[in-house]
């Protein structure tokens, strides 16, 4: 989840947050991609969680990152929290349960974004060993209940536990039991953020297919390949899903706007302080008659923070941001942007994109986002499944990144990053389904051993 920002511009007007979104256009030149990926911490010893407190936590982890990086702390009522890089190329961030994130830099290439990963891995693992800290990359905590789970000192999180319970069943197991891999990507004006959007939306379920890594809950299988995926459909139905009026004719700027003023806050920060206010107004807030802080008007601030509290499948904030694929090891972190740079960052590719999902209707998207956590790969739609759709995709996105030619110093493109999603495709088994395979034969019903095959 994002930090939260400081920006004290009173808004006067809805140009203002169409003009911050719009902000974002920028020419093809300065395209950039930006990786973020979580992943859980554990105890080596004995594969129990990571407390925030004491000499072997995450305060502690977070303080020798600190002393290792020279990165800037973030503090919330005096804890830190994470840290940014004062040049302003990323941040390290917690998750409501501890779940260590990585906000990367907007890179050039997914040569730079595999540099940028293997450089903060080893830097947590020199930081984390003396510890006896390892970390896990998979989609949803394996092993751990929820009462299990340690909580961070957040506190737009403290917030945000006791709104969630009231909007849908699974929202606490979102925040606290599952991991993400994100792709942030630019676009060059209005059609094309409307383009990459839709295309972006629909594909969504795909990337949910190859990405499915979380088929463990409570120490046991849990009937699903992508659990994270399946607890996004029970957790806040104002502010999650596919969005559908995204693909209506007049879709831009001003129609997410209008969508997002319709959304519920959760929360109001002035200086240091938190203020509750989930389930309330933004256009109260926007005209002084917000109820919880009467004659208030928003900031800057509040858009911002408010836009990052949105959960869709596909989010626009001055960029858009890839959000339906499950956390994974290294090889899946670069597998993910080298997949929507491909699609995106190529015209010829993004057409073709478009020419797959362009007469999907919206019933048909919905579907297969409800189906795809249980079936991934196997998922029927029409008369083919989302294994041939997606061969189909990733052959588009590796003619995109072939086209796009950003070589490395050994001379290869970027296409060397999709050959672990090639391998799902080709094999047809997802991540998912080679673990429960390795639960029921060699792991002898023992999720434990994930601890050590999939650590980082």
């Amino acid at each position: 989840m994002a930090r939260d920002v400081s920006d004290a511009t009173p808004i006067e007007s809805r140009d203002q947050l169409v003009e911050a979104l719009s902000s974002g256009a920028k020419p093809k030149s300065a395209w950039r991609v930006g990786t973020e990926h979580e992943k859980f911490g554990f105890y080596e010893a004995d594969c129990s969680p990571v407390p925030y407190e004491g000499e072997r936590g995450i305060r502690k982890l977070l303080e020798l990152m600190e002393g290792l990086l020279g990165w800037h702390r973030i503090e919330d009522k005096g804890n830190i929290i994470g840290l940014t890089d004062p040049t302003g190329m990323g941040a390290i961030s917690l998750e409501p349960g501890g779940q260590f994130e990585l906000s990367g830099a907007p890179l050039e290439t997914i040569h730079q974004t595999c540099r940028e990963t293997n450089a903060h891995l080893a830097q947590v693992r020199e930081c984390a060993a003396p510890l006896g800290i390892g970390f896990l990359g998979l989609g949803g905590s394996p092993l751990w209940t929820r009462a299990e789970t340690p909580v961070m000192p957040k506190s737009r999180y403290a917030i945000m536990s006791n709104y969630m319970p009231k909007v849908g069943g699974l929202g606490l197991d979102m925040m606290f039991r599952t991991c993400t891999i994100q792709a942030n990507l630019d676009f060059g004006d209005e059609p094309d953020m409307v383009q990459k959007m839709r295309v972006g939306i629909a594909l969504q379920p795909i990337a949910t297919a190859l990405f499915a890594n979380s088929p463990f809950t409570d120490g046991r299988p849990n009937g699903f390949l992508s659990w994270r995926s399946h607890i996004w459909l029970d957790t806040d139905a104002d502010r999650t899903g596919m969005t559908p009026f995204v693909f209506e004719d007049g879709f831009g700027f001003e129609r997410y706007v209008d969508w997002a003023l319709d959304v519920p806050m959760y929360f109001i920060k002035r200086g240091d302080h938190y203020h509750d206010v989930a389930g309330l107004s933004f256009r109260d807030l926007l005209d002084g008659r917000l109820k919880a802080l009467p004659g208030e008007r928003a900031t800057m601030s509040d858009w911002k923070n408010h836009l990052s509290t949105l959960f869709p499948e596909v989010r626009l904030k001055n960029y858009l941001e890839m959000r339906g694929a499950d956390g994974g090891p290294w090889r899946r972190i670069c597998a993910l942007p080298a997949f929507w740079v491909g699609l995106m960052y190529d015209q010829a590719s993004l057409d073709g994109a478009w020419d797959i999902v362009k007469t999907w209707t919206a019933d048909e998207r919905q579907a297969l986002r409800d189906a795809v956590p249980s079936t991934a790969l196997s998922t029927p739609f029409r008369n083919r499944t989302v294994r041939d759709i997606a061969r189909d995709v990733l052959a588009l996105a590796r003619d995109g990144l072939s086209r796009r030619r950003r070589l490395n110093e050994e001379g290869m493109d970027e296409t060397i990053f999709l050959s672990s999603l090639e391998e799902i495709v080709a094999t047809g088994k997802t991540p998912a389904e080679t673990m429960l395979r390795e639960y029921e034969t060699v792991w002898h019903g023992d999720v434990r051993p994930a601890f050590r095959e999939y650590a980082f």
